[in-house]
């Protein structure tokens, strides 16, 4: 057998043994649906879920049967697992193994809610807006490493656009002036970032994890000096408010959740649609992704590979800085040291979860942010569970991601390696 045909069936073995590894987890999802949802309920337990905010109701509240409920989507579940292994393989195969994860989820929340009311608007609304810096990190990390640099600075990013933004904000009065100061001190951070790895070639991953470092301290040493003895005058902005689109907020479910949020919704989701586009359908995308996969090629046909990297980097910084503003000025109202508690690698984790592509960077934002908002829904409802538990929910989403539960993922092939014209 030639290396050819032997690493081609190797190869093959392979994602036929993650498709059969696949198939048996989502299975197994169904096993424990059913045994744990289930099997210890009574037959008359109802939950009811509520799909407005707004007392004059517009979707009748649903009232479900927990046991019953929990039983289909038990089947649900199992039955998409089977398919799974009789499939091996094809594209529906990530497919069925969502349709499992959310049969298992829903499961999951009707439990939880068995003999009391739940909001599910407020839990969708709530996943939003935790997803919301999540995105900003995640389309800075899609910026920067398509262009073939690691940006492993998003947390420091994110505070030092918190802390500017938060200052700023106070100082002027001006919460747009506080985003654009944001902006500014992430991209300053992403300068720094393309500097050290571009111009003196220094290990992209250590650069990283020292501007992290460097931001966390610089912040929290401020917020002591600067901030909190002038807490008044320097670190008490106002906060965005919402800006409702007319009609389309009245949309049952959807409108109050999509369409009467603040600014930095719409400009993540117009930040989304411009980086998508701009990376598949332009001239500035392809230059981008050239440059990312095989810089000497692109160098040789006239493209500035260091240019570009610089642009990004700095682009990217900029907006991972907006990521930091939003968890400020548009969030809390304050900046408190290292209050983006590691939601930078989060965002970073939904980078290769999305596989460096912007459109499903976000859906993995959504997953880590519906995570998140779940712990926080759980709490309230009292469920048996121990709080450290819940807490660990987002990041328990952020290891079974990046450990490959939805395979092997390719990173731009020029990713983290230094580039100098001979």
């Amino acid at each position: 057998m030639s290396a050819t045909a032997w690493t081609a069936t190797a190869s093959g073995a392979r994602a036929r043994g993650r498709h059969t590894w696949l198939g048996v987890f989502t299975a197994a999802l169904g096993g424990l649906t059913a045994f744990a949802f289930c099997l210890h309920v009574g037959g008359g337990v109802t939950a009811t879920l509520n799909m407005n905010s707004q007392p004059a109701a517009a979707i009748p509240l649903v009232v479900l049967p927990v046991r019953l409920t929990c039983a289909v989507l038990a089947a649900v579940s199992a039955a998409a697992g089977a398919a799974i292994l009789r499939r091996q393989g094809g594209r529906g195969t990530y497919g069925l193994l969502t349709l499992g994860l959310v049969a298992f989820t829903l499961a999951f929340v009707i439990w939880a809610a068995r003999g009391t009311e739940v909001s599910f608007e407020g839990l969708l609304a709530s996943t939003l807006i935790d997803s919301i810096p999540l995105m900003f990190g995640a389309l800075s990390g899609v910026m920067c490493e398509r262009s073939g640099v690691i940006n492993i600075a998003i947390e420091g990013q994110f505070l030092g656009g918190a802390f500017l933004g938060a200052m700023i904000g106070s100082l002027t009065g001006d919460l747009w002036l506080g985003m654009v100061a944001g902006a500014a001190g992430g991209a300053a951070l992403g300068g720094l970032l393309a500097v050290l790895c571009l111009r003196y070639q220094a290990d992209q991953i250590i650069v990283g994890i020292v501007i992290v470092t460097f931001a966390t301290g610089v912040t929290s040493f401020l917020d002591l000096q600067v901030l909190t003895p002038n807490q008044a005058t320097l670190n008490s902005p106002q906060v965005f408010g919402n800006i409702a689109v007319p009609v389309l907020d009245r949309i049952p479910l959807l409108g109050p959740i999509l369409f009467d949020q603040n600014i930095f919704l719409y400009l993540a989701l117009a930040l989304l649609a411009t980086i998508q586009v701009g990376l598949f359908h332009t001239r500035w995308g392809l230059r981008v992704r050239a440059v990312g996969e095989h810089p000497r090629a692109a160098d040789t046909v006239g493209i500035s590979v260091l240019f570009i990297r610089y642009r990004n980097v700095i682009l990217g910084g900029a907006i991972g800085g907006l990521g930091g503003a939003a968890l400020s000025i548009g969030s809390t109202g304050e900046f408190t040291s290292d209050m983006s508690a590691g939601l930078g690698f989060v965002a970073l984790a939904a980078m290769i979860f999305g596989r460096w592509s912007p459109l499903w960077a976000a859906t993995a934002c959504l997953l880590f942010g519906f995570a998140d908002s779940l712990q926080s829904n759980l709490a309230v409802l009292n469920v048996p569970i121990a709080s450290p538990f819940l807490l660990m929910a987002p990041y328990i989403a952020v290891i079974l991601a990046v450990a490959g539960l939805v395979g092997r993922v390719r990173p731009p092939g020029a990713d983290g390696q230094p580039y100098r014209r001979e």
